[in-house]
């Protein structure tokens, strides 16, 4: 190491080792885990996952019953439902993309929301033309009620 750089900086813990002796090193380990009772383990149960991917609008989504979700506006009342198209149902192991005509996706209307505010500017560079524009999408809070195939 160069002797100027040497007093700007201390150096560092990593390169500064001490010898080891063997004679005096005392390992340091954790006690093993005790085993449990069997009887206080949980059994591991296989859940079965039932999830739509619905059609809301333009977008896509994936909900189960008891999810609340925001879909573009729509015209209904609060408390109403609305019935929502399937475009895949997962029932477990077993998923279902074809042949869906009968399964619907049923839900209950909660409210409207706002989206958040989009500010949109346009300018042009020597000519003295400014724009500013808001937009703020309106969407419908649905609750899922229930999943039928």
């Amino acid at each position: 190491m160069d002797p100027r750089c040497a007093s700007a900086r201390p150096p560092c813990a990593a390169a500064v080792r001490e010898p080891e002796s063997s004679s005096t090193a005392v390992e340091h380990r954790a006690p093993a885990p005790e085993p449990q009772d069997p009887s206080l383990q949980l059994e591991s149960t296989k859940e079965t996952a039932v999830y739509a991917i619905v059609r809301a609008g333009a977008t896509q989504q994936k909900v189960a019953v008891g999810d609340v979700i925001e879909i573009d506006q729509v015209a209904t009342a609060v408390g109403e439902s609305v019935t929502l198209p399937v475009v895949m149902v997962v029932d477990g192991e077993d998923v279902t993309a074809t042949g869906l005509d009968k399964a619907s996706v049923t839900a209950e209307v909660l409210g409207g929301t706002k989206g958040p505010k989009i500010v949109i500017q346009k300018y042009k560079n020597k000519t003295g033309y400014k724009k500013r524009q808001g937009h703020r999408q309106k969407y419908t809070q649905v609750k899922v009620t229930d999943i039928s195939l």
